[in-house]
């Protein structure tokens, strides 16, 4: 089947206000590049006519600026879902300008499938090579395309001429039955291949193709890991290594999972310097940079992603490695990278940023202040709650020491005390296993806090015993911290009032 040729305006032309529709990638890789611009050309002279352009966009996880950015920017958005990460966007959100559904990354792809959403009118994919029978070589992530392509109406391709062939044998396409007749997921280690090389769409349901050019990986650079972070990333590894000393995790070790950021880098990084954890396998649903290192030294055996989320000078440097890695990464759909039933069963140790946490262990990882979204709760919810350990990692203070990230009562709660085993500071790691309520606050102020706020923290633990109970909290002051930063500008200014 010859699939017709559209320009990016052309294809933008099928796309009409209330429709829903899903793209490609997982955080910047892998999504559309062109036809979401020209929707957002489309919406402007929609507007500007008085006519209403609104569409419903589903994702993987983030997108990049082509998409969020530029659909954003030209009012374009009525819903969105399930995760973000781009300023501009952010802003529309917490102006209340279009809905935003935060989901965990793993649910989203079967809560389409069982009809949560309604229908999806059409894909719109970026691929490296589509065959006559739909066969498709995805690009650099995978997110949700498989179930995208599968529940469209309607399919536009993007072929991208800068993916290179070698990312062929890459991708490991699995989409599990739904209930009831969902199987096990043949997946008993980080390496195991479960499904095929290639994604598949009817014939029928494309549009066409949309050639287009465009760079692969993040235009920018990540952050650089600095004295907080290395502090950070030391804590966390000399936990591991004392975890296998007391035979509480495998000497072997466990599978890995670790987000994106210069917190997750500087973990990775004093991983590639240990010479007491063993070389290791993850099992994650992003790989950036730091991993591209730890493939290459052999400190890193194996890479199970969702989407090789480098830099562009970094994803220019795996694919001229790519002989010699081709056997080291596999990229899975979100559902699978990101599934509780793997994780749980083949012991997957999570690493996950907070932006505050409480002194009881609740975790707040998506909103500041406990009103303005941050990003959402993407995958860390997945992997905290079903991991052999779960930990949390935040500098103990911000803004000049204004902020104190161990608080008496987080202002939003994404991760209970029940799911959140380890919080790590550049002070120490504080260890909430076998600890009631009491004694976890005591272990936080102690080991994780800033020695700043201790005598803060101290005080407000004290106040709350006169109330007594199982998780000491007194309603008046949980948020005097909250309070004094929005009141003066510095949480080291609160006043308890009693």
């Amino acid at each position: 089947m010859i699939y017709p040729i559209l320009t990016p305006e052309e294809a933008a032309e099928f796309v009409q206000n209330g429709h829903t529709i899903g793209v490609s990638g997982f955080t910047i890789p892998g999504n559309p590049k062109k036809v979401p611009v020209a929707i957002a050309a489309k919406a402007r002279r929609e507007h500007e006519a008085g006519r209403e352009f609104r569409i419903n966009l589903f994702s993987g996880a983030s997108t990049n600026d082509y998409t969020d950015g530029e659909l954003s920017r030209a009012h374009a958005l009525n819903f969105r879902a399930p995760y973000q990460s781009l300023p501009e966007l952010r802003k529309h959100i917490n102006a209340g300008e279009l809905h935003y559904n935060d989901r965990h990354l793993s649910e989203m792809a079967q809560e389409f499938r069982y009809g949560y959403y309604g229908k999806m009118d059409i894909a719109i994919i970026e691929v490296q090579s589509i065959t006559d029978e739909g066969d498709l070589i995805l690009g650099t992530a995978v997110g949700n395309s498989p179930t995208w392509l599968k529940v469209a109406d309607k399919v536009i391709i993007e072929m991208n001429d800068q993916i290179p062939e070698s990312i062929r044998g890459l991708h490991d396409i699995y989409v599990p039955l739904d209930p009831p007749c969902r199987r096990e997921i043949p997946i008993y280690s980080a390496h195991d291949r479960a499904g095929t090389v290639t994604a598949h769409v009817d014939p029928k349901k494309v549009i066409g193709v949309v050639p287009t050019s465009m760079p692969l990986g993040k235009e920018e650079a990540f952050t650089p890991v600095d004295d907080t972070t290395r502090r950070i990333g030391e804590n966390v590894c000399a936990f591991l290594i004392n975890e296998m000393k007391q035979g509480r995790m495998p000497k072997t070790f466990l599978p890995i999972q670790s987000g994106v950021g210069n917190i997750a880098n500087a973990v990775l990084d004093a991983l590639e310097s240990s010479t007491e954890i063993p070389p290791f396998e993850m099992y994650t649903e992003v790989v950036q940079d730091s991993v591209l290192k730890l493939l290459e030294s052999g400190r890193c055996k194996f890479a199970s992603t969702c989407s090789m989320t480098f830099s562009h000078e970094a994803m220019m440097e795996f694919f001229a490695n790519v002989d010699k890695l081709h056997d080291k990464l596999l990229m899975r759909p979100s559902e699978i990278s990101n599934n509780p039933e793997v994780i749980r069963r083949i012991g997957v140790i999570s690493m996950n940023t907070a932006i505050e946490a409480d002194l009881f262990g609740n975790i707040n990882s998506s909103h500041v202040g406990g009103t303005r979204l941050m990003n959402g709760i993407g995958g860390s919810g997945d992997f905290t709650r079903n991991a052999y350990t779960s930990i949390f990692m935040c500098p103990s203070i911000k803004k000049d020491d204004c902020i104190s990230t161990i608080v008496p009562m987080v202002t939003h709660v994404d991760h209970t005390l029940h799911s959140v085993d380890i919080i790590v500071t550049d002070q120490g790691v504080a260890d909430l296993r076998f600890k009631d309520p009491i004694q976890c606050a005591h272990e936080i102020i102690e080991k994780a806090a800033h020695p700043v706020y201790r005598p803060l923290l101290r005080e407000y633990l004290h106040l709350c015993e006169k109330r007594g109970g199982h998780v000491l909290m007194d309603p008046d002051i949980a948020l005097a911290f909250h309070s004094a930063l929005v009141k003066e500008g510095d949480m080291r200014k609160v006043n308890f009032g009693k």
